[in-house]
């Protein structure tokens, strides 16, 4: 029996969020706010409804995930010079400090998660990832057939 490569994926998918999120509660934070401020750290200056698409959440559940954040004095919300009703979203020194400690748990994670891989083994995983997520970044209004 073939393995289906969506289903695959995304056990996989599920169970590094199992991980990470037993490993955020060690740091007084959940799986999902840790990857909200990894996407803040990746890109500082965000605004609530780009992070929500890329957690892909509603903007009001990530709205809820700053103020949580925000209490927690892990991330900061600024003006946004060019739109009034928008902030832009930064993490704060105790926000930074809390992801060096976390990327340390981070590594360790993705080093089990490769274990017993050779060199050429995790490129050729990566290249192969990378290109499964590539077909499937093209515009899938191109592929559909009505006919």
């Amino acid at each position: 029996m073939r393995v289906n490569v969506a289903f695959l994926s995304s056990d996989v998918g599920r169970l590094f969020r199992k991980r990470f999120g037993v490993a955020a509660r060690h740091f007084g934070v959940t799986g999902p706010q840790w990857r909200m401020l990894a996407a803040i750290q990746r890109d500082p200056g965000s605004n609530q409804g780009a992070l929500a698409s890329w957690l892909e959440v509603e903007p009001i559940t990530a709205g809820r995930m700053i103020d949580r954040l925000e209490k927690l004095e892990l991330v900061e919300r600024r003006d946004d010079p060019a739109d009034r009703r928008r902030w832009l979203l930064y993490l704060t020194a105790k926000g930074e400090d809390l992801m060096q400690r976390m990327a340390t748990c981070a590594q360790a994670t993705l080093a089990d998660a490769v274990s017993g891989f050779s060199d050429a083994e995790h490129a050729q995983l990566l290249a192969l990832l990378d290109r499964v997520r590539t077909n499937l970044s093209d515009d899938p209004s191109l592929e559909v057939n009505n006919g």
